[in-house]
């Protein structure tokens, strides 16, 4: 989950996987695959940067439970 901003400065987390599109005009608007808008504070370059830093930490997390259950892994 990545946590934003509505403009009336409530946070709240959404599923990255779930977002369609990104729009910056002027407002970023995060529009879902149900049609669900949210218009944020953040700007649309963070919304990319928190959904990158999110997908990356996902792999990571992926990396290290696999090395853990390879019994043969070296530690």
């Amino acid at each position: 989950m990545i946590v934003l901003t509505r403009l009336n400065h409530s946070r709240f987390a959404v599923n990255p996987d779930l977002i369609e599109r990104v729009q910056a005009a002027p407002d970023t608007t995060i529009t879902l695959v149900d049609g669900a808008t949210f218009v944020v504070t953040e700007s649309m370059n963070k919304v990319i940067e928190e959904i990158t830093d999110f997908r990356a930490r996902v792999l990571a997390t992926a990396a290290v439970l696999s090395r853990a259950d390879d019994p043969q892994e070296e530690r």
